[in-house]
């Protein structure tokens, strides 16, 4: 693989980290694919092992910042149909503003919700809370498995 395509994967991989804080951009799949783009073109061994590792990996990703966030809320009492408010408002508040948007529009949406929901600011600023540090969890573990990847890749690279 030239200097070049090595460049362009690795910025796709940069890309992809920075999708995993942007609302909008698909982080973990943008890594997975210059991975993939990566092994078709190098065609090793090394390189096959670190695609199938990669793609182990960014699956058990999707299943854990699915699962564990929304255990946590369950657990502090924040019902879903106050996620699909706060999913909602984040869809309005990426189109009304674009990017920024989307992460106002869900702390707005949940709040709302809780608000409506337990009738005063204390409760419903908690609930918000919890729901935030749920959903920075998940981000969390995404932009682990993401970085994950991108020092296997580093490695395989500087390797071969």
């Amino acid at each position: 693989m030239g200097t070049w395509q090595l460049v362009a994967v690795g910025l796709l991989m940069l890309l992809g980290l920075l999708g995993v804080l942007i609302p909008g951009v698909p982080g973990p799949a943008a890594v997975w694919a210059a991975v993939v783009w990566w092994a078709l073109t190098e065609k090793t061994g090394l390189a096959w092992w670190l695609l199938m590792g990669a793609t182990a990996l960014l699956l058990l990703n999707q299943t854990l910042k699915l699962l564990l966030p929304g255990r946590r809320m369950r657990e502090s009492g924040v019902p879903w149909r106050t996620l699909y408010i706060g999913g909602g408002a984040c869809v309005v508040g990426f189109f009304v503003v674009p990017v920024l948007g989307a992460p106002l529009g869900f702390v707005a949406g949940v709040y709302g919700a809780e608000r409506a929901r337990l009738g005063g600011h204390g409760a419903a600023w908690a609930s918000t809370r919890t729901a935030m540090r749920a959903i920075g969890l998940g981000v969390l573990i995404e932009l682990f498995a993401c970085l994950l990847v991108l020092g296997a890749w580093i490695g395989a690279v500087v390797a071969g």
